[in-house]
C-alpha cells in the first residue's frame, strides 16, 4: 500500500517553508519531542545552528592547521583586521 502523500509544511519567520511528507513529520515531531524542543520548527533550527557551528569549527581548524604549517611572520594589525573580517563573515 503506498504511503499517504499528505505534506507538512514548516514555516520560518523569514518565509522559508519546507515541504514534508507525513512520515517526515512524524520523525520531526518525535525528534523534537524526544530532545526537549517546544516544537517541530524549533528542533529544526537547533538541528540548523549545530550544523552551522560545526561547519564553522571546520573551517577554524583549517585555518589554523593551514597558519601552523605556513612560513612564521610577525603578526601584524592587517592580519587582526583579516581575522575579524573572516569571523564576522562567518567564514
Amino acid at each position: 500500500m503506498p504511503l499517504p502523500t499528505f505534506r507538512a509544511t514548516l514555516a520560518y519567520m523569514d518565509g522559508m517553508h519546507i515541504n514534508l511528507s507525513a512520515p517526515e513529520q512524524a520523525f520531526l515531531d518525535e525528534q523534537a519531542q524526544a530532545e526537549g524542543h517546544t516544537s517541530a520548527e524549533d528542533y529544526a533550527a537547533a538541528v540548523i545552528r549545530a550544523e552551522l557551528k560545526a561547519k564553522a569549527q571546520e573551517r577554524l581548524e583549517a585555518l589554523l592547521l593551514e597558519g601552523l604549517e605556513g612560513e612564521a611572520t610577525e603578526w601584524t594589525k592587517a592580519d587582526a583586521d583579516r581575522l575579524l573580517r573572516l569571523a564576522a563573515n562567518g567564514r
